[in-house]
């Protein structure tokens, strides 16, 4: 199914292949996708530190990439407040969601409005916090 719009939320930081790949899946399932990069602010709260890359960075290199056509700065935790202001009809997430309180939530969430969530692999073999673990086992080495 093609859905209008598509909103695809992420920090994006230390940009690596598996944010490609939902960016690149969300929008062949969509006529215009928008990434979501998420506040340095919102980022600590929801990991607990901030991000390596700064924002204005992160947007810039997720804004850089061919399949998103807008990107945004997410501020708000509250993912219905984030659609109010973008009007998405899908929002993507990684399957990693799938099954757990906050992917439930977001999923109860959205059938109010008519948004769908629709989940797409979590790439394993890589991710931003097994970047940072090698980045920072360099620094502790050197």
């Amino acid at each position: 199914m093609t859905y209008r719009v598509g909103y695809a939320p992420g920090v994006y930081d230390l940009f690596h292949v598996g944010h490609l790949n939902i960016l690149r899946h969300a929008r062949s399932r969509c006529d215009y996708l928008v990434a979501g990069v998420v506040s340095d602010e919102m980022a600590r709260q929801a990991k607990g530190r901030s991000p390596v890359v700064p924002l204005t960075e992160r947007l810039e290199i997720v804004r850089s990439i061919r399949f998103v056509d807008a990107a945004f700065v997410e501020t708000v935790p509250d993912k219905l407040e984030t659609w109010r202001q973008v009007r998405f009809d899908v929002i993507f997430k990684g399957d990693d969601w799938r099954g757990t309180e906050k992917g439930e939530k977001l999923e109860r969430d959205f059938a109010g409005v008519g948004v769908e969530v629709v989940y797409f692999p979590y790439t394993v073999h890589t991710s931003s916090t097994l970047l940072r673990r090698a980045l920072d086992g360099l620094v502790e080495s050197a």
